[in-house]
Parts: C-alpha cells; sequence; structure tokens
C-alpha cells in the first residue's frame, strides 16, 4: 500500500513539473514571437495568462488571414507614394498625415490584412510585425483627436512613426524611403 501512495505522489509531482515547464516553454515562445508586444499585452492586461490568451487569440485569427508579399511592382509604386505623402507634409503636415495613414491602410489590405477598426489592425499587425505596431499606434495617439489638433513637431513625430510601420509593411528588406520629415 506504501509504495502505491509513493507511486501516485511520483506521478503527480512528475505531472507538474511537466506541466511547469511546457507553460514556461509556452511563455518562452509567445516572449520570442511578440518581443515587445508581448510585455505591453501583459501590461494593458494585468494579468499574464490573460495576455497569453489574447495573444494565442492574436495568432489564430492571423493564421486565418491569407496574408502575401506586395509584388514588387507594388513595393515600388507604394514607396514612390510615400514619398509623395512625405513631400506634401512640408506644406500640409495634418492632410499628408491623412494621407499615409490612408497609404497604410491600402497596402493592409492588398497584403490581405482586415482593415475594421484601429484596435483591431493593430492587434493584427501585432502578430506580423511586434517590433514596429507601437509606432502605428503612438502615430494614432498623436492624431487621435485630429491632425489639425497636433503641433507640427507632433505631426513629424507621427510621420516617422508611420514610416517605421510602412516600409516593414511594403516588406523592404532595407529602407527605401527617405529619412525625411
Amino acid at each position: 500500500m506504501a509504495w502505491l501512495i509513493l507511486v501516485i505522489v511520483v506521478i503527480a509531482a512528475i505531472a507538474v513539473v511537466a506541466w511547469i515547464w511546457m507553460r514556461g516553454r509556452r511563455t518562452k515562445e509567445l516572449q520570442q514571437r511578440f518581443g515587445p508586444e508581448y510585455d505591453r499585452t501583459v501590461r494593458a492586461t494585468g494579468d499574464t495568462s490573460a495576455a497569453e490568451d489574447e495573444l494565442r487569440q492574436r495568432a489564430s485569427r492571423r493564421d486565418s488571414f491569407d496574408i502575401r508579399p506586395l509584388s514588387p511592382e507594388s513595393q515600388r509604386a507604394y514607396a514612390e507614394r510615400w514619398r509623395g505623402v512625405q513631400s506634401r507634409f512640408v506644406d500640409a503636415p495634418p492632410e499628408a498625415i491623412g494621407e499615409a495613414d490612408a497609404l497604410i491602410g491600402e497596402a493592409m489590405r492588398e497584403r490581405g490584412y482586415p482593415v475594421e477598426n484601429f484596435e483591431q489592425r493593430a492587434a493584427d499587425l501585432s502578430v506580423d510585425h511586434p517590433h514596429v505596431v507601437e509606432h502605428y499606434r503612438a502615430a494614432h495617439r498623436i492624431t487621435a483627436g485630429g491632425a489639425n489638433e497636433a503641433d507640427t513637431e507632433s505631426l513629424r513625430q507621427a510621420m516617422v512613426h508611420y514610416r517605421a510601420l510602412f516600409e516593414r509593411l511594403i516588406g523592404a528588406e532595407q529602407p527605401v524611403l527617405e529619412a525625411r520629415p
């Protein structure tokens, strides 16, 4: 009888160790996949388990999309359009910011991302672009009250943030866009 209790205790201990190990492995995989987005989501939810559930749901949603790279011709066309938006920033910053946001939406749509509300777009992008999605959120925060309400320096920062995402979104291996505004 004592040996039966010992076997049960050993099996239970092995199960607990295996569960802890698997949970740690899943956490490490999510941290590697989502990078800084993992930490942001944990802070936003205030609960590691809830954050990990949310990130897994994002990944599952993203996996249901048919995300495709842009053709070289589309990449060049988007890069050229971005240069135009960037040059218009000098004379009309609020309008250029609106164009930048719209151009990102077009590129997302062409790549196969849904373009529902902003939060859903950011969540979807976080799966494939976790290192630049925060730029998208920062640009959105700057312009949330309307680009006409922000000062020129804030709009310049928004444009820099948009550019960081845009370059990754169009699949530029190296920056194809000018470093201004």
